[in-house]
């Protein structure tokens, strides 16, 4: 699933269209040049703009990075994507085996599915990749429904007894992994996988950790909005990124973000479509209802592991404040060391009594308290 965020650099630079790195900032010093390069790339995969931003002295260096970052991205958006071709090994392949036979797939794929249903376990049932027979139809209609809204007109919304129909074909006891063999099979020929929630974030952690085998580098990712910084910057001072408001496409929302550490928010202002009721529909499908989650207008994590915030921001958007501490809690308990922080965003008439909040114009802000003094309105 898309996320939306701008990622803000405190150091100055510029976003290049093209394909060629440039310096975006350059500090002197009697032994070696430090420079500051940004190059982006359109075609890596995942429906999205790839960037790499880097402060090194080594031009070459960085080329080399991009270059590894760009093979990773495709490599993983071929391996986790539902829509394109099957390549017989990747998601789609296993999809379309569904019912019929085991997948051998690669290992990739299964530590992907392993982590997903840690989350599926973590959050009772809320984080589901197996939902994909439900998604698949939300997915036509909201595509239509764009188009249609792109004409001036409404759209309609699935039928509550075709989604009920789909909830049937769901759920982890349909999937079988071997991992000894390396394959996956989807006992119910009607079941399907859709990876949205967790793909993009897993594939940025892993990029990341390739990224920095070698030792951390003063640098970040922002993949489409998933951001993974590489290292401390080379100021030395935190990383900013900045939450989108949820009325417009402008920063309203600064959180300073130190070391190594991903960022993701789940909003409801993006992919969405107007129906034939005048309600607004996005991609944020809730289980328990099978219409999209009306709890929050974003959820913004920021945690150690990039795939773990991914699903962590998907699933905290589909429960209340509460339950979404709880499932912080949990996994925190199941993560010692690791940092799980959330901030919701939500309308003034939705915000109850909490401990950490604040309004500002139309929105109430509640935060985590690892988050306090982080956060400031830009």
């Amino acid at each position: 699933m898309k996320k939306i965020i701008c990622l803000i650099f405190l150091i100055c630079f510029s976003l290049l269209s093209g394909c060629r790195a440039v310096p975006a900032e350059e500090t002197e010093s009697e032994e070696l040049s430090v420079n500051t390069y940004n190059n982006v790339t359109v075609d890596s995969g995942f429906d999205t703009v790839i960037q790499l931003t880097e402060t090194t002295s080594s031009k070459e260096q960085f080329d080399a990075h991009f270059s590894a970052m760009c093979d990773a991205f495709s490599r993983y958006n071929e391996l986790f994507d539902i829509y394109g071709e099957s390549t017989g090994d990747n998601i789609r392949a296993i999809n379309d085996s569904a019912g019929t036979a085991p997948v051998k797939t690669d290992p990739e794929v299964i530590a992907m599915l392993k982590k997903a249903k840690e989350f599926y376990d973590l959050s009772d049932g809320e984080f589901d990749v197996t939902m994909g027979a439900v998604l698949k139809i939300w997915h036509q209609f909201r595509s239509e429904g764009i188009d249609l809204n792109a004409e001036g007109k409404t759209a309609p919304l699935p039928d509550r007894d075709e989604l009920l129909e789909a909830y049937r074909h769901t759920g982890w006891d349909l999937i079988e992994i071997d991992e000894e063999n390396s394959t996956v099979f989807i006992t119910d020929p009607l079941a399907s996988l859709d990876v949205g929630g967790i793909a993009k974030g897993y594939a940025t952690e892993q990029t990341g950790l390739l990224l920095t085998k070698d030792g951390e580098i003063h640098g970040a990712i922002n993949a489409g909005g998933n951001t993974r910084t590489l290292g401390p910057k080379y100021s030395g001072t935190p990383w900013n990124v900045g939450i989108t408001n949820p009325s417009g496409g402008s920063i309203f929302m600064i959180v300073s973000m130190p070391g190594v550490m991903s960022f993701v928010t789940s909003g409801d202002y993006e992919r969405y479509y107007t129906a034939d009721d005048g309600k607004n529909y996005h991609h944020i499908i809730d289980p328990q209802t099978l219409y999209p989650a009306e709890y929050f207008h974003s959820v913004s994590i920021i945690a150690t592991d990039s795939g773990s915030a991914d699903c962590l921001s998907t699933t905290l958007f589909t429960m209340t404040v509460e339950q979404g501490k709880h499932v912080l809690e949990e996994y925190r308990k199941a993560h010692p060391g690791e940092t799980a922080e959330a901030i919701w965003i939500m309308d003034k008439e939705k915000a109850a009594d909490y401990e950490y909040s604040f309004e500002h114009g139309d929105y109430c802000i509640t935060y985590t308290d690892g988050l306090k003094d982080r956060i400031k309105i830009n």
